[in-house]
């Protein structure tokens, strides 16, 4: 049932990957992006003292400003081929045209900026735990999302918000925040994801994770393996077809351009957007390869796994699933708690909220400063999961952590069966890896505001 990959004569067994794609809960970094990008935006003067904007729908945008958008996108196009060593160039007959049918211009661009097509881009707001409700009416994730597991939205409040309706700036990106994983921006984008626009958009088929999966394909624009051993890279060249800089480039451009042609709703909107996948960068499994095991072991498993010897590969899969899940699903349960108790002293929400000023934001900061970043902290987080957490949650490989309630609990159990002081170093740590989005965050925000600064 786990996967082989294959890049012409070199094989590996991408454990981690493979691992974070068992479960849906698995493939997200942080679930509900809110939680943590909220703090970071919040301590912003130029995000919480800008004035409301109109809500606009995406159509209106689209129509309004088609020619001068064309022009942007071919710009962002010529960056990406230049600056992106393993970037799919834009099939031609996807380039973004002005005019044409209005019913299908959204359409267009989702296809333009090769995205999932279904996706409505809804009006709506998303808020953290705790927050003043805007007013609209209580919306199911379903009414704003075409998956068909979402199941990490249970408990989050959804509101519908109307064109012409004016909000605060930070409710919009904190909001836009989440939207590649609620809205499914990244899935079925690549030839084998048996979708009709996944054949035409010229990724080609999934570098790595597994395809049948609804989460799966979305694998490549979220995580970011830039800084594993030579070795790894040499006999799995595909790892390096990871995408997020795209990403990030792409909504950093489309937010400028929409608060200079006077599109503030969008603006905003795209700078949320941004700060999803820069977020997912700061998780170190979402940074690394195979934390906690080192390259020899991996490539050992691999060779035996080749002849047969199916066991090692299989447990170190689960349990790297399994600790995957664990560090996501405790930063998870204890944000939700300080948002709901009001507790904004948090460490955790202290970390991103005063995080140091970091260089002004570079190109490089995805790869160089929060990647590598998280890269570097991938095996102290390993081995700190294995001693702070229950033992059936991170070294049992016959449990499956990301489909069992018991990870609703997840808090209490830590406290029952190592402790008080087990929990705190684990909040510790989420504090520690968080931090640096903080810093590359504002960096990020201020830099789609004040563009003037030439990046690198």
């Amino acid at each position: 049932m786990h996967r082989i990959l294959k890049t012409g004569k070199g094989t590996i067994t991408l454990l981690a990957v493979l691992a974070s794609l068992l479960s849906p809960a698995g493939l997200l970094a942080w679930s509900e992006h809110p939680l943590v990008t909220y703090p970071v935006l919040n301590a912003l003067p130029e995000v919480t003292g800008a004035a409301p904007v109109a809500v606009e729908p995406i159509e209106a945008f689209l129509a309004a400003e088609g020619e001068k958008l064309a022009v942007l996108l071919a710009a962002e196009e010529t960056w990406a081929k230049g600056h992106l060593t393993w970037y799919p160039p834009l099939p031609e007959s996807l380039t973004f045209k002005a005019g044409g049918d209005p019913a299908t211009l959204r359409a267009r661009f989702c296809r333009a900026i090769r995205i999932n097509p279904r996706a409505a881009f809804a009006l709506y707001l998303q808020q953290p735990p705790g927050s003043t409700a805007p007013g609209g009416r209580t919306l199911r994730p379903a009414e704003i999302s075409f998956l068909a597991d979402t199941a990490d939205w249970a408990k989050t409040a959804f509101f519908a918000v109307a064109p012409g309706e004016r909000l605060r700036p930070l409710a919009i990106a904190v909001s836009a925040s989440d939207e590649p994983d609620l809205l499914g921006l990244d899935i079925g984008l690549f030839t084998d994801n048996q979708t009709e626009f996944g054949k035409t958009y010229g990724f080609g088929p999934q570098p790595f994770g597994n395809p049948n999966l609804e989460y799966g394909s979305q694998a490549p624009f979220h995580m970011g393996f830039y800084h594993e051993a030579p070795i790894v890279n040499l006999l799995a060249g595909f790892l390096k077809k990871t995408l997020p800089e795209y990403r990030i480039h792409l909504y950093k451009s489309l937010a400028r351009f929409a608060f200079a042609t006077g599109h503030p709703y969008w603006g905003w909107r795209f700078t949320g957007l941004g700060l999803h996948y820069l977020a997912d960068l700061a998780q170190p499994y979402h940074a690394t390869v195979l934390p906690g095991v080192s390259t020899v072991y991996a490539l050992w498993i691999n060779t035996i796994d080749m002849v047969g010897v199916q066991g090692p590969k299989n447990d170190a899969v689960q349990l790297v699933s399994n600790r995957h899940t664990a560090l996501e699903k405790f930063v998870h349960v204890v944000l939700q708690r300080a948002y709901g108790q009001g507790e904004t002293g948090h460490p955790i929400l202290a970390a991103l909220a005063n995080a140091p000023e970091g260089l002004p934001y570079s190109d490089r900061a995805p790869r160089e400063v929060v990647a590598k970043g998280a890269h570097a902290k991938a095996d102290e987080t390993d081995r700190l999961l294995e001693e702070a957490m229950p033992q059936k949650f991170v070294s049992d490989p016959a449990f499956e952590l990301g489909s069992s309630p018991e990870r609703e609990q997840i808090v209490e159990r830590v406290v029952q069966e190592r402790g008080q002081n087990a929990a705190d170093r684990l909040t510790l740590l989420a504090r520690t890896l968080l931090e640096p989005f903080g810093t590359s965050g504002r960096g990020y925000v201020r830099a789609v505001l004040d563009p003037s600064p030439k990046e690198k």
